[in-house]
């Protein structure tokens, strides 16, 4: 007798067994994995640039099988069925699994290294680190870090889990280049690029660590005095890149995202939004829509851009002088410059943007200003270095709640729990820049077309910065958010149409007046003034 089935879902559930072609994509990438836990446990491997290059390319071709057996013979349109049936994307007992070995690793990654097998004090290698110091030696020519470790298993996860977001999104072409762009950006400008110039290296010539896209403030230790002393030390070369970094945060990103919104960061080039949307894809529906985790949201990540303003204040004006003879930039100038810019810009933006800003925004935007103002007084009338203000403190301070604890341990290890992009939720500090100059200044928009909206969900759902995107779409309204990386899935997920991504004039971009509500307005009156 059959087993009646109870499940009056119209989805159905999930098939509880996997294909062919998954299973061995599973037993390949496994493989890659076992090497690498075997190295862990200090095994004996001959060669370990073989047995590396066969790890990684196990890993990569496993994740690579297992998306081609799971939409290969997937027709245009939505992919994202089921995934409220399978344990690791919905929270179940599979997910805390993931989330907790993810969260161990980067906690050993990050403050017991040696666990792993970093040598100290000369040490050589042991363990897993010892199993990267071939491919070390061959880009950098020194022997693998913790974080050389960290950086090619990140890169491989955005490459691996990039040809499975490519595979799901075939018949996208938007999604096809974006995640082109993000494997790029992270292959060859955060990983190769970087570890390459450390072999121009010598006794009179050095170059910190430059990954060419990691701009400040998400780059929060980019002004330190050492970074600074060894791009000066290295004359040209040096002063380009240093040069470069400036221009990257007062002309380059403000002219891109002016043009293009904070997409052409967020989503197509940052390597957190790279890992966030290849490897976290599957979690990107786990995102809190709540409007309690939205006030959150707004305050916990403006406090991090505000903390990460102030320290960089603070590590700037501690080596610099107050003899104006001897210094042109003396660190009072530099303090009262910095104290008339921020007012300057704050008096712009509030004489001609302030009807884009909400009420409690507004007063969010004084509440800051007045700290960092006051903090910036303080520190000069005192002379002294306060505590806020003793740069070495402050950086270490923020290094470890928000360069360790916040983006690697939790907004990377806690995907399967909290979403894909808790991190550039609530404390990227680069996001929150950004998300500003969208706001007011982008011609960037999501255009809605009410009419056709059949209020399925899956626009909601599927935005994995918490946006509730149906409201708007219903609304036939602009979506306009701070917070919105223009990933595309909203549009991508829509099985009608409604969403379109556009960058188009800033007149009547942000107009909740034009919100049609049945025959409220004019539509011929309200085509023709558009």
């Amino acid at each position: 007798m059959s087993t009646l089935d109870k499940n009056m879902s119209l989805t159905s559930e999930a098939p509880d067994n996997i294909n062919t072609v998954q299973k061995i994509g599973t037993f390949i990438g496994m493989l890659g994995l076992f090497i690498i836990v075997l190295a862990g446990f200090n095994v004996g491997l001959p060669n370990k640039g073989l047995w590396l290059t066969i790890a990684l390319t196990a890993l990569i071709a496993g994740i690579a099988l297992f998306a081609k057996g799971t939409y290969k013979n997937k027709l245009e349109g939505i992919k994202n069925d089921g995934v409220w049936f399978k344990s690791i994307s919905s929270r179940g007992y599979l997910a805390w699994i993931a989330g907790v070995g993810l969260t161990g690793f980067y906690i050993v990654l990050y403050f017991f290294a040696e666990l792993l097998g970093l040598g100290v004090n000369g040490a050589e290698n042991t363990g897993v680190v010892a199993l990267f110091d071939p491919l070390s030696r061959l880009l950098s020519g020194n022997a693998a870090s913790q974080w050389f470790v960290y950086g090619t298993l990140y890169t491989v996860a955005i490459l691996a889990f990039g040809i499975k977001f490519l595979m799901k999104y075939k018949h996208n072409r938007y999604e096809q280049l974006r995640t082109v762009s993000v494997m790029f950006f992270q292959t060859a400008f955060a990983f190769m690029v970087p570890e390459l110039m450390a072999r121009l290296n010598s006794d009179s010539f050095s170059l910190p660590y430059n990954d060419l896209k990691n701009m400040w403030p998400l780059n929060y230790y980019a002004f330190e005095q050492w970074r600074v002393d060894q791009f000066i030390n290295a004359e040209t070369i040096g002063l380009v890149f240093l040069l470069f970094g400036v221009l990257s945060i007062f002309v380059v990103s403000p002219i891109l995202t002016y043009k293009y919104g904070k997409r052409w960061y967020c989503s197509w080039v940052c390597g957190c939004g790279g890992l966030a949307e290849t490897a976290g894809d599957s979690f990107r529906q786990l995102s809190d829509k709540s409007m309690s985790a939205w006030k959150v949201e707004r305050w916990v990540i403006h406090s991090v851009l505000v903390f990460s303003l102030v320290m960089t204040v603070a590590t700037i004006s501690t080596y610099l002088g107050y003899d104006a003879s001897k210094y042109w930039l003396t660190k009072d100038m530099f303090l009262i410059g910095v104290a008339v810019f921020l007012g300057l810009l704050f008096a712009v933006i509030w004489y001609f943007k302030k009807e884009e800003l909400a009420k409690d925004a507004r007063y969010g935007a004084i509440g800051y200003l007045v700290v960092v103002l006051s903090l910036i007084t303080i520190h000069y009338l005192s002379g002294k270095e306060l505590f806020l203000f003793e740069a070495g403190k402050l950086r270490s301070l923020y290094g470890f709640l928000i360069g360790s604890v916040f983006s690697g341990v939790i907004g990377t290890g806690f995907y399967p729990i909290l979403g894909n992009r808790v991190w550039c939720r609530m404390g990227c500090p680069m996001a929150a820049i950004l998300g500003m100059q969208q706001r007011l200044f982008s011609k960037f928009r999501i255009t809605t077309n009410g009419g056709q909206c059949i209020s399925c969900g899956n626009c909601s759902t599927y935005c994995e910065m918490g946006i509730d995107v149906r409201a708007y779409a219903q609304k036939g309204e602009n979506i306009v958010r701070s917070s919105c990386v223009g990933c595309g899935v909203c549009s991508a997920v829509c099985p009608r149409g409604v969403l379109k991504l556009e960058n188009d004039s800033m007149n009547g971009r942000i107009d909740s007046n034009q919100i049609l509500l049945g025959n409220d307005v004019d539509l011929m009156d309200l085509v023709n003034k558009n």
